[in-house]
């Protein structure tokens, strides 16, 4: 490890090596920061920091983050991202993704107060449902179905809220909440069940792009690079109640399978197959309170962000193919 300066910090990111994650360990670690990741690979990827793996400031643990009971060495920052956030992961893994964010959280909670760690907890726009206000405020309390297919996301995100804010009242850690809305950029999974990453690939193969229902459903995108300054900037605050992080341009499903197959030039049609269980049918963020505390808002559009996504898919996809 370097030496450490006044402005360095010992950043551990719990899920590290998936898709959000890897793109903050690698902000952290270009603006000089000591970044240790803890992923247990369940849908994280080594090959999302391949390039920081053998940097003097940067660590890798593969462990589980159910299971941890300490980390060595001062930590200033803790992001807990750990979680399966994509909704093909969470319906194939329900019982691991409720303990991730119920048990795995009180455990890094647990190790945030023995630290005297700032805990910036990674919750969702997921927490909201399907949502009977829009656009969606921080004061918002959700429409969540209990006993859903989805709730083993929705309501551990839930939780972790809870018991995060309860370990803040009790002035046990000093907490930051972000609520993600949907983000996207390089690094997602391919085929992880969410409309981006299976519309591109769809578009680079000329498949069909599979819509779940009508279409109209709608949803708000923000490019990764966007999230991880929003991210950092609410780290930074004195601000511990929760926060809203997305792009508040909203889109339709229909309209973003349409824009992904003229981005691509992809000779791909539309399919439509049935909707999904509890599938909010509106999400879109309402972000003026991170504009007021963070001075914080997306600057990168919807189509140039695609069109760095799907260069990236492309690259990838080449790869493959040489190999």
């Amino acid at each position: 490890m370097i030496e450490k300066t006044n402005d360095t910090k010992r950043v551990v990111i719990t899920g590290g090596a998936g898709f959000i994650g890897s793109h903050l360990a690698r902000r952290l670690v270009e603006d000089g920061h000591i970044v240790t990741v803890i992923d247990n690979l369940i849908t994280g990827d080594l090959e999302n920091i391949a390039d920081l793996i053998d940097l003097p400031t940067f660590e890798f643990l593969e462990q589980d983050i159910n299971s941890i009971s300490k980390i060595s060495g001062k930590v200033d920052y803790i992001f807990h991202l750990a979680s399966i956030a994509s909704p093909k992961e969470y319906l194939r893994y329900p019982l691991q993704t409720a303990v991730v964010g119920s048990i795995g959280t009180l455990k890094i909670l647990d190790i945030a107060k023995e630290k005297r760690a700032r805990f910036l907890l990674a919750s969702t726009s997921e927490i909201y449902g399907d949502p009977k206000v829009h656009p969606q405020r921080e004061d918002y309390w959700g429409n969540v179905n209990p006993i859903g297919p989805r709730a083993v996301y929705d309501e551990s995100k839930r939780f972790s809220e809870t018991v995060t804010i309860t370990y803040h009242r009790l002035n046990l850690v000093d907490v930051r909440i972000a609520r993600i809305f949907n983000t996207y950029g390089p690094n997602m999974r391919k085929k992880d069940g969410r409309a981006i990453p299976n519309f591109i690939f769809q578009a680079l193969t000329n498949e069909p792009l599979t819509i779940h229902g009508s279409g109209k459903q709608t949803r708000s995108f923000c490019f990764v690079s966007d999230m991880i300054e929003g991210l950092i900037k609410l780290m930074q605050s004195n601000y511990s109640n929760p926060v809203n992080l997305g792009n508040p341009n909203e889109v339709s499903i229909l309209e973003l399978a349409k824009k992904v197959i003229k981005l691509s030039n992809s000779r791909s049609q539309i399919t439509f197959t049935d909707p999904m269980i509890d599938d909010p049918k509106v999400r879109k963020p309402d972000i003026s309170l991170a504009r007021k505390i963070l001075q914080w808002e997306p600057k990168i559009s919807l189509e140039d962000g695609l069109r760095q996504t799907i260069a990236h898919f492309s690259r990838t996809l080449v790869k493959k193919k040489v190999r």
